[in-house]
Order: structure tokens, then C-alpha cells, then sequence
């Protein structure tokens, strides 16, 4: 029976190939040596990072305990001082302060009473204080009126949190309230830095998870918060205990873990590294060792290397493009690549269907999430990405600021529906006025902006009047006549404070609507100056 060598290997695939390669040039009589010095070094090497890793957890555990004691050290000093004189709001107000800057332990601080209300507050800008909070942390503190470390959830301004709290009774033992803290978890805090602060560069992390299996702390801040669920050893740190192993992790990655519990709270802290990144070493050893017992071995390296090149080339430069794919010349670079075999070549084509197929829906996704369903205008996304470009250019800009009058009665006189129609008819009456620079855009309900690059006060101006008279004239349908009221502002003008310049804009628009509406208003520096309809 005759074979074709030549159609044999152009159907050979990848696998086929490292593996006659790697026979043809192996020593039989050597296997055995070279395996069990790699299975000796293997299991030492793991020995002494799983040892390695249950220390690390075990330092990073204590600190963060020292943290939370001393924390709560300072609440409780804070709650004898505040219950000689509980009903001194200035006192409350001064002492949140203090807790809030003197350390910089806490995100923020709370004064609350046996009501659940809050006296104080810091920083004032959180505006917590006069409200009633039915938060877990504040909850469970009333209900116990004993010191606390909460288990972490979502606040009334939506961060998720810890809360550090401890009671306030008078000299009486009566029970006044409490005074506590908050540790943000998804933002910058003091317990992030804490165990953000790693000392280990070589592809290893740590997590804390409390006791109900939630993340309390995670490098990937997407995961803070969400539930670990198929890792055995969160089911040991709920048992409180502490130890090292090698585990899958939730992605079924074998890591080297260590871990320990955190008395205060009984949180876990697990520190680890996947054991891939750990045995690299050992593979590189091992090479050294080769080269070194077989010199008579070199040739066959030599031609494995080089035949291992040629096949890894391909699919090294397709894994360059992989990582450059958002850039503009990758799809050039992936099509001149020499793609010598059947895995490489079909990994070639789909990268270039894909490629395609990705800058199609990017472009989409993008042009998506930059405009307003309804009125298809530049939506809050497109307008600050304007003003950053705006601000960058350091070029001038004036902004018109719209609402429709009495639009509410619209909606409940004819409907959303004529509301709808409304609110599209009135963004083509804002696009006919705009320039091809400008950017109109609706920032919320009846709510609408110009941005207008390049543009003095004054121009502004007149445009916004030309845009008054035209929407009070256009017949809407299924409603008739509608008005508005505009504000105007200018960058530097008004203020050299982007911001500052849309505050300007929507203070000018509420003056417009004070003075009777349907007319313009522009903010000088002195005093806003409405400018009466002609």
C-alpha cells in the first residue's frame, strides 16, 4: 500500500506536529530521572507557598483587625463625649467632623438617635442630615445598642458599605442613639488601601469575604459585594477556621491559597496565586537542568526550538493583533501574517470576521449609548464628552439651557403619548436652529441643552430667541401651542468653571420661568438679566 507523503502533511494539524517532534527528539532512558526531580521540586515549591500565602493572610488578618479595633476605639471615645451633652447640635456637628478628618478612617460619619434620625453628618454633601435611615447598619445598632461591625449592603445613597457604629447612653445608662461610621467598599477608603496595598508582584491577590459568602474586599471592584459560591474554602472560614490548601476558584483556576479570619469581624482574608504562575519557575529550572546533565541533547533542542518557532510565529502575531484589536491597523497586520497551517490559518479568517463583525457593533454601541431614544439627541453621555473636549481646547463656549412650560399639564391634558410627540417635534425645532458644531441634547424629561462651540453671549442669545419664537409659533400636534424658557450662559463669561456655566444656564432658565416664562435669560456677572420676548 502506497502512502502520499505530501498529502499527509499538508492535512497534519498542530497537535500532531509538536507531538512528533517532541517524541522524535525525547531520551526514553531519561524520563524517569527528569520526572521525579520535577515531582520532588514540584511538591516543595508548593509546600513553602502554601506556607508562604497562610502567613501573608494570616498578617494582612491581623492588621485589619488592629483597623476595625481602633475604629471602634475611636467611636467609643466619641460616644462618651457626646453623651454629656447629646441635644448640643453644634457639638454633634463638630465632632462627626472630627471623626471624619481627624483619621480618615471613616468615609463618612453619622450622629443618629434612638429614632433613627439623623443629627449629624459629615461630609454635609452626603445631605443625611433631618433624614430617617431604615439601613441594615442602623437597624440592627438601634436594635442591639451595642458596638457593631455590620455585615456590608447598599446605603440610602447607594454605596455599598460597612458600618462601624457604637451606642450613646447618658450618665443614666439611658439609651440616647449612637454615633457610627461608614467604610465604602466600591470607592476609595482606608480599608481598600489597606488590603489594596500589595507587596506581592508576581500575579497574586487577595479577597476578604464575610461570613454570608459576600465580597467584602476584591481587586476586580465589579465583584465587591457579589456573592463566591463554589470555593470550598469560604465553607471553612464560616467555620472560622484558618489554614492553607491548593483550591479551584470560582473560574476553576487551581490556586495556591492561604487564608485566616479576622477575629473583630469573622471575615476571611484569603491571599493566593494560581499554581500555573507558581510552577513557572520549576519549568525554567528544569530546562537548565536538561541543558546541563545532556549535551549530547542540545541538537535536538536546537531543532525543537526552531520547529516550535516556526509553528508558535503564526499564532504569536494572531495573539498581538488579539491584543491591539481596537486598533486601526490591526485588521492590516492580522491579513499579512503567514499562516502555514490548517489551525492557524482558520484562526486567521475568524479573527478577521470577528474583527469586522466588532467594529460594526462598536460603532453602533456607540453612536447607542450617546443618544436619546425618544428625541434621537445627544443624550448626558454625549454632552459631557463635548464639554471635555470643549474644555480641552481651551475654545470658547455659550450653552442654552430649555424646558417647556407647564409640560406636566401636556401629559395629564393629552397623554404621554402627545407628551412623546412633543418632546421629538421640539428637538427637530432645536436641530434647525444648531449649526453642525453645535450639539443639542435632552438631559432629563422636559429638559433640554444646546452647547454651542465658539459662540460669544451674545450670539447665544440669539439664538435662543430665534428658537422662543419659533417654537411658540409651530403648531404641535395634537396639542396646539406650546412655550419655553431658556437660560443662557457662557464659558469664560459666566465662569471659567465648566460646571459652574450649566448652573449658570439652568439658574437663568428657573429665573426665565419665575418671570412669567416664554422668554430668555442670560447671567451676567453682576445679576442675571432676562431678556423680555419681543
Amino acid at each position: 500500500m502506497k502512502f502520499n507523503i505530501s498529502k499527509i502533511f499538508c492535512k497534519i494539524d498542530l497537535r500532531r506536529l509538536i507531538l512528533l517532534l517532541t517524541v522524535a527528539s525525547t531520551f526514553v532512558s531519561l524520563v524517569n530521572t527528569f520526572y521525579a526531580a520535577y515531582t520532588v521540586q514540584r511538591q516543595q515549591l508548593i509546600d513553602e507557598n502554601l506556607n508562604g500565602y497562610f502567613v501573608y493572610a494570616t498578617k494582612l488578618a491581623k492588621s485589619t483587625d488592629d483597623f476595625l479595633k481602633a475604629a471602634q476605639q475611636q467611636l467609643a471615645a466619641s460616644s462618651v463625649y457626646l453623651s454629656k451633652d447629646f441635644k448640643n447640635i453644634e457639638l454633634l456637628k463638630s465632632e462627626s467632623e472630627r471623626l471624619k478628618t481627624q483619621t480618615e478612617s471613616f468615609n463618612s460619619v453619622l450622629i443618629v438617635d434612638a429614632r433613627s434620625s439623623v443629627l449629624a453628618s459629615s461630609p454635609e454633601n452626603l445631605k443625611l442630615t433631618g433624614r430617617t435611615l431604615t439601613t441594615p447598619g442602623i437597624v440592627e445598632s438601634i436594635k442591639t445598642q451595642k458596638p457593631l461591625i455590620s455585615d456590608s449592603y447598599i446605603s440610602t445613597i447607594g454605596n455599598l458599605l460597612v458600618f462601624i457604629s457604637h451606642p450613646i447612653h447618658d450618665p443614666s445608662g439611658n439609651y440616647l442613639g449612637m454615633v457610627g461610621g461608614t467604610i465604602y467598599l466600591n470607592q476609595q477608603s482606608i480599608l481598600n488601601h489597606l488590603l489594596g496595598t500589595h507587596y506581592y508582584k508576581d500575579g497574586s491577590y487577595l479577597y476578604v469575604v464575610d461570613q454570608s459568602k459576600k465580597l467584602v474586599y476584591h481587586p476586580d471592584q465589579n465583584r465587591v459585594g457579589t456573592l463566591v459560591s463554589g470555593n470550598e474554602i469560604i465553607g471553612k472560614i464560616q467555620n472560622g477556621e484558618s489554614g492553607s490548601q491548593i483550591v479551584k476558584n470560582t473560574r476553576g483556576v487551581e490556586m495556591i491559597s492561604g487564608y485566616a479570619i479576622i477575629p473583630t469581624t469573622n471575615w476571611g482574608v484569603v491571599a493566593q496565586r494560581p499554581l500555573s504562575a507558581t510552577l513557572a519557575p520549576l519549568d525554567s529550572l528544569m530546562k537548565q537542568v536538561i541543558l546541563k546533565t545532556l549535551p549530547i541533547a542540545a541538537i535536538s533542542v536546537f531543532l525543537i526550538c526552531w520547529c516550535a518557532n516556526r509553528i508558535a510565529k503564526p499564532l504569536q502575531l494572531l495573539s498581538e493583533g488579539a491584543k491591539n484589536i481596537g486598533h486601526p491597523e490591526t485588521e492590516k497586520k492580522i491579513q499579512k501574517i503567514k499562516s502555514w497551517y490548517v489551525e492557524s490559518y482558520e484562526l486567521k479568517k475568524a479573527m478577521l470576521i470577528g474583527i469586522s463583525l466588532l467594529n460594526r457593533n462598536i460603532q453602533k454601541l456607540q453612536d447607542d449609548v450617546k443618544t436619546d431614544p425618544l428625541t434621537k439627541l445627544g443624550n448626558r453621555r454625549s454632552l459631557e464628552a463635548a464639554l471635555q473636549k470643549l474644555e480641552a481646547s481651551s475654545q470658547i463656549f455659550s450653552v442654552v439651557s430649555i424646558d417647556i412650560d407647564h409640560f406636566k399639564k401636556v401629559n395629564d391634558t393629552f397623554g404621554h403619548d402627545a407628551g412623546d410627540i412633543v418632546l421629538r417635534d421640539l428637538a427637530k425645532q432645536m436641530k434647525s436652529v444648531s449649526r453642525a458644531d453645535d450639539l443639542p441634547c435632552r438631559v432629563g424629561g422636559e429638559e433640554f441643552l444646546i452647547v454651542l462651540p465658539q459662540t460669544s453671549e451674545t450670539t447665544a442669545v440669539q439664538v435662543a430667541e430665534r428658537l422662543r419664537k419659533q417654537v411658540e409659533a409651530a403648531v404641535f400636534e395634537g396639542v396646539g401651542h406650546i412655550t419655553i424658557s431658556l437660560g443662557v450662559a457662557s464659558w469664560p463669561n459666566s465662569s471659567s468653571d465648566i460646571p459652574t456655566v450649566i448652573k449658570y444656564a439652568d439658574e437663568m432658565l428657573y429665573k426665565a420661568k419665575r418671570e412669567g416664562r416664554n422668554r430668555v435669560a442670560v447671567y451676567q456677572q453682576s445679576e442675571a438679566e432676562a431678556v423680555q420676548p419681543a
